[in-house]
């Protein structure tokens, strides 16, 4: 039996050379691990609806959602995601909201991050 597969969006946010990231929380899947923010999309919920969601629950911040620059499907042990990540320029300061850690990260230290494997196609592509 496969698993069933899990839509998430991904907000690929860059200011000066670096990328928002956020730590995923201890109880949370891939704990402790550095990741851009985003989360699963609700069933009928359009993209951008999502990331636009996802980014004031977490950050309590509006966006501009932009092109899509990034998709990859994942399996992991108890699921797979399908992972959208898109452009998007904040409107105001992000401020973490559900107690995680937050950081701007240079475009060449990304891949010194522990990170979800399914992230790091996309590193790949923004660092070269």
């Amino acid at each position: 039996m496969t698993s069933p597969i899990i839509v998430v969006l991904a907000a690929v946010i860059e200011r000066d050379g670096h990328f928002l990231m956020t730590r995923r929380l201890k109880g949370a899947h891939l704990a402790g691990t550095w990741e851009f923010p985003g989360g699963k999309c609700d069933e009928g919920e359009s993209h951008e609806a999502c990331l636009s969601r996802e980014l004031n629950e977490e950050l309590a911040v509006r966006c501009e959602v932009g092109e899509e620059i990034f998709t990859v499907e994942h399996g992991y042990a108890s699921r797979t995601v399908r992972l959208h990540f898109r452009r998007a320029t904040l409107i105001g300061e992000p401020a973490p909201q559900l107690g995680q850690e937050m950081r701007w990260v240079a475009r060449g230290d990304l891949k010194a991050l522990d990170l979800p494997e399914a992230d790091r196609g996309l590193v790949d592509l923004l660092s070269h």
